[in-house]
């Protein structure tokens, strides 16, 4: 494999930090490992299993011979979906409300914090081997003194040892072995904050390309792990198809036609195909409106660079489904892949920033390792795709990849929180192959989940330190056909944007807006019609919850926020 040499240096280097454990469980036998896959900026509709026409076979594969979720909730951004997928919390109670800085303040320390457990942590008790590829981005970001000093190490031209704290990195949170990024923005052919174990990457081969990177270590990482009799835990981050818009050229000329059509056609075919498939009911719902409709397209004066900008996104997501392929022949050929549990979602909706419009600085180089200036496309004049470009999706196709939900990341109505969530489990599931699981659920799930299936426990205390209990609810009985409803009550809180969802009731508000707004989820699975005006008692009860939740779980509700 290309990456082979990085992927075995990975191996050598990651033992990292192994926990001293003050309490012990029973390891029932047999039990699964357990593989979870996370996408970046994933919209809702882009796997061809979920309505979309990019090519993810490997993925449908999962999917046709498992389960897929119809309400499964992240907590709409990179940093606190990955604190509270990891630690079984809400993401505010693992320390991180916004991203990863510090504000020295409880739910907003901006890194995992010591009253939390992780994944790793509790299923190495259960005498499981555990690894990590791919994106960390749950601790504090080491910045120099200077802002040429910070460009010169995002540029490649200087180096250093810590991109944060050692003690919050992958190997001192319960992970034997880790490959990726410690930060969350990077360059696909050359990374910034790459790590191997704790050792940083100072180089890469040529025709490096990240996504190819993270599969290919997490092949080389089971094909180890399966010659032992013990099971193993790997945590698979993508970075993909988070912007910079950066794809591989064979892979762009697979959608080079497929986008011309424009942003309608798209969302209408996703739509029509999620009918189809069963995935959603029209009747309850209806296709949201489509964000910006003044500008049709074929009146839109950028549409060639708004087609070229979708078929990089398609690319990336098409170049991951194939690295997850081999993954799935690695657990096959090792006779692994039916008592794997493997799982995949995203992060977030798709993203409606324009990455171009922050210029470099922070965490985005301004020219490559050997000198080519980076082109910020703040005007659509550089097209998407190579490295000397970064760009995004923008609002209106933000909108269609997350058909048919509006909005995006970042916001809590259901275009920035709902993910597609696909469970495969050969051995174990007794559900239907194919089928469709309406359980309410949530990324702290993930927690319960597996605890149960290793015969693990979650502690009250670890390390001497107490650990807040869980939220979480066991996905289990879906695996096994039986109906759970999940969670009751579900809250979210980023940057002011917030929900409270009780029953069918979804009470929500925009970051930029400090007016409730209430949906019925039965009849309006994509909340066109607000009742708040119809039902003041059913907002005043939920505001009243989402109050009582903000103020037992560290959240800091906006100045003004009622």
């Amino acid at each position: 494999m290309k990456y082979i040499k990085l992927a075995m240096a990975a191996i050598m280097a990651g033992a990292g930090v192994t926990a001293v454990l003050s309490w012990k469980t029973e390891k029932p036998a047999p039990r699964p490992n357990i593989i979870l896959i996370m996408a970046d900026d994933l919209g809702y509709s882009d796997l061809g299993c979920y309505g979309g026409e990019i090519q993810t076979p490997n993925l449908d594969y999962l999917a046709n011979n498992g389960i897929r979720y119809t309400q499964f909730y992240n907590t709409s951004r990179c940093c606190p979906t990955r604190a509270s997928l990891l630690t079984g919390l809400y993401n505010h109670q693992a320390g991180i409300g916004k991203m990863s800085e510090n504000d020295n303040t409880p739910g907003y320390n901006g890194y995992i914090t010591p009253n939390t457990v992780t994944l790793a942590e509790v299923l190495k008790t259960a005498g499981y081997r555990t690894a990590m590829t791919g994106k960390w981005h749950v601790s504090n970001t080491v910045v120099q003194p200077t802002p040429k000093a910070q460009l010169d190490w995002l540029n490649h031209h200087t180096s250093h040892e810590l991109f944060s704290p050692i003690e919050q990195y992958p190997t001192s949170r319960g992970f034997d072995k880790y490959f990726g990024t410690i930060w969350g923005v990077i360059d696909f052919f050359d990374p910034f904050a790459m790590v191997s174990g704790t050792k940083p990457i100072t180089t890469v081969p040529a025709n490096y390309y990240h996504t190819d990177a993270i599969n290919d270590t997490a092949v080389a990482y089971i094909k180890e792990y399966t010659t032992a009799k013990e099971p193993f835990f790997l945590y698979i981050a993508h970075n993909a198809p988070h912007w910079p818009l950066q794809a591989l050229p064979e892979d762009i000329a697979k959608y080079k036609n497929t986008y011309k059509g424009g942003w309608d056609a798209i969302r209408k075919a996703r739509y029509e195909k999620m009918a189809k498939l069963g995935l959603i009911d029209t009747n309850t719902t209806k296709l949201s409106r489509r964000w910006k409709d003044d500008l049709s397209w074929e009146n839109n004066p950028d549409k060639t660079w708004d087609a070229e900008a979708m078929a990089v996104h398609a690319a990336m997501v098409d170049r991951m489904d194939q690295g997850i392929g081999r993954i799935i022949e690695t657990l096959r050929q090792s006779g692994q892949l039916d008592n794997t549990v493997i799982l995949f979602l995203s992060d977030n909706g798709a993203s409606a920033e324009n990455c171009a419009a922050y210029g470099p600085g922070f965490d985005r180089p301004s020219e490559t390792r050997d000198g080519r200036k980076i082109v910020y496309a703040t005007k659509k004049e550089a097209m998407p795709g190579p490295q000397t470009t970064y760009s995004s999706l923008g609002q209106r196709w933000s909108n269609v990849v997350n058909t048919p939900y509006e909005y995006w990341k970042a916001e809590s109505y259901e275009g920035g929180v709902r993910t597609p969530l696909i469970a495969f489990w050969p051995k174990g599931m007794k559900a239907k192959k194919g089928s469709y699981s309406n359980q309410v659920g949530h990324v702290m799930d993930f927690m319960a989940t597996f605890t149960e299936l290793a015969g693990a426990k979650y502690p009250a205390a670890y390390e001497g330190r107490t650990i807040t209990p869980t939220e979480g609810i066991s996905l289990t009985p879906s695996f096994y056909g039986k109906r759970s409803a999940g969670h009751k009550t579900l809250f979210n809180e980023h940057f002011g944007a917030r929900f409270a969802r009780q029953g069918d009731w979804k009470l929500v508000s925009l970051s930029n807006d400090t007016t409730w707004h209430l949906y019925n989820l039965s009849a309006d699975k994509t909340e066109m019609h607000d009742l708040a005006g119809k039902h003041p008692e059913k907002v005043q009860e939920l505001a009243g919850l989402w109050r009582e939740w903000a103020l037992t779980h560290q959240v800091l509700p906006k100045p003004g926020r009622k």
